[in-house]
């Protein structure tokens, strides 16, 4: 089996579990899927394998659930270049579900991430866990991002850190001022942490931050025993985690759905 393929296999099998919905507070079981509520009104659909499904009539079984709940107000189902599900995004276009960007999926040695780097002056890195904090950092992530997801993600977020799940937040600050951050999310009971919502202010980029944050992560997930970093990445961020020996493993892409309540 070669490496990549090894990867993959690790991923499917202990990653497309319950451990991808951390922070739901409600699961429930459709066939061969998953669908997570959290807070905030937003749902998650992911499963394992759908070879012997009817993609189809399991889209319409999502949406007909979801409708029927009046506190969803939208559904992201993930799919991956991988799977093999013929007919799936021909279902989800026909509900109305449109694709949002594609990312790499990596997958890597947590040590070959962990490196010594000189931050520029005045630049320093930390853990932070204070709700004052994680307001300042959401309202960063989405500055750059140009959306409200972080904004929107700060109750699971602090759920979940009072949950004591293991969940790290690290940013970069330059004079007082939040200029990165990413999310460290140790998988129970698996060899894996993902390194999620990396982000850094374009005047700051290509001056190694990024790169520093993401050694902090690592060596915080060596400590915790994880072998294994994953992360779905952006094209701004996959060449910096292929330069560190991580690999490309498949792609994934979310399909979302905005749920008219009033018709539920």
């Amino acid at each position: 089996m070669s490496r990549r393929a090894a990867l993959l296999a690790a991923y499917d099998q202990q990653l497309r579990t319950e451990a991808e919905t951390p922070g739901a507070v409600h699961i429930t079981r459709l066939g061969p899927l998953r669908v997570a509520t959290y807070p905030g009104g937003r749902g998650f659909v992911t499963y394992r394998g759908l070879e012997d499904a009817d993609p189809r009539a399991l889209v319409a079984r999502v949406v007909d659930h979801c409708r029927a709940d009046p506190e969803l107000t939208s559904i992201e189902w993930k799919t991956r270049g991988h799977d093999h599900a013929p007919g799936l995004i021909e279902a989800l276009t026909e509900h109305g579900f449109s694709a949002g960007e594609s990312e790499a999926i990596m997958i890597g040695q947590a040590r070959s991430l962990v490196v010594d780097i000189d931050l520029p002056p005045g630049v320093t890195l930390r853990r932070v866990h204070e709700p004052v904090d994680l307001l300042a950092m959401s309202a960063m992530l989405d500055e750059v991002f140009g959306d409200t997801t972080a904004m929107d993600s700060l109750a699971v977020i602090q759920r979940r850190l009072d949950n004591e799940d293991g969940i790290e937040l690290w940013v970069a600050q330059s004079d007082g001022q939040m200029i990165g951050a990413g999310r460290l999310e140790p998988v129970r009971g698996t060899q894996f942490a993902g390194i999620w919502g990396g982000a850094m202010r374009r005047e700051w980029r290509g001056r190694g931050i990024y790169r520093a944050l993401t050694a902090a992560r690592a060596r915080s997930a060596l400590q915790m025993g994880k072998t294994l970093i994953h992360s779905d990445s952006t094209e701004y961020s996959q060449p910096i985690l292929e330069r560190a020996g991580l690999i490309k493993v498949s792609t994934t892409t979310p399909y979302a759905l905005c749920l008219d309540v009033s018709a539920g």
